[in-house]
C-alpha cells in the first residue's frame, strides 16, 4: 500500500502505472485505512451502547457472522466469510466469546461447530437497534432509490477482488525468490 502519492519523479511507477492513477489509487487506499479504523471504532461504540463492553472489533465482527442466520459453522467458514486467512485470530475470538458466554461450542465429529448462545442472539439484536438508530438513520440518503449503497457495495467488492487478484500475483512473484529476513523491530 502506498499512502500519499509516493511515484518517482517522471510520472510512472515501475508497474507503468500512470501518474495520475497512482495518485488516485494511493488516495483510494488512505482512505481505506480510515474507514477501517473508524469502521472498527463504531463496532466497538455500537456494542457498547448495547451494553456489552470488553469486546474488540474482530471479536464483535466474528460473533455477527456465527449469528447470521441462526446456524453452525466452523472456524474455517467463519474465516471465509470474514475473508480472513490468519484463523488464529478467528479462533482466539471464538475462545473469548464462548468464555464470556456467547458462543457455544458442538463437536460434530471431528470438527468445532459454532453457534450464538440465547445471551450472543441478544448481544448481536441489542447492536442491530442500535444500528438501526444511530447509524441506518443518517445513511438514509445514500439508500435511495438511485441505490448510491449499492453501488458502493459493488464498488468495495470489485476492489477487494481485485486486491485479492494482485495478492495472489505477488506472491507467485516472489515464489522462486531468496526470502529475505524478517523486519527486526527488537533492538
Amino acid at each position: 500500500m502506498i499512502i500519499g502519492n509516493c511515484a518517482p519523479q517522471g510520472g510512472s511507477t515501475p508497474g507503468e502505472i500512470g501518474a495520475a492513477t497512482d495518485a488516485a489509487l494511493s488516495d483510494f487506499e488512505f482512505t481505506e485505512v480510515i474507514l477501517m479504523f473508524g469502521f472498527s471504532r463504531w463496532v466497538e461504540n455500537c456494542m457498547a451502547a448495547a451494553q456489552i463492553r470488553g469486546l474488540a472489533a474482530l471479536d464483535i465482527l466474528v460473533l455477527h457472522a456465527v449469528n447470521h442466520r441462526a446456524r453452525g459453522r466452523r472456524l474455517s467458514d467463519i474465516a471465509m466469510v470474514l475473508n480472513i486467512d490468519q484463523t488464529h485470530l478467528i479462533a482466539y475470538a471464538l475462545k473469548k466469546l464462548a468464555a464470556a458466554g456467547f458462543v457455544q461450542v458442538q463437536r460434530i465429529g471431528r470438527e468445532r461447530h459454532y453457534e450464538a448462545s440465547p445471551a450472543g442472539d441478544a448481544a448481536c439484536f441489542a447492536y442491530r437497534e442500535v444500528r438501526a438508530k444511530h447509524l441506518a438513520a443518517t445513511l438514509s440518503w445514500m439508500a435511495n432509490p438511485d441505490g448510491e449503497l449499492n453501488r458502493c457495495t459493488t464498488f468495495l467488492r470489485a476492489m477487494t477482488a481485485l486486491y485479492d487478484q494482485a495478492s495472489r500475483f505477488a506472491t507467485a512473484e516472489a515464489q522462486g525468490q531468496p526470502r529475505p529476513p524478517p523486519v527486526r523491530t527488537k533492538t
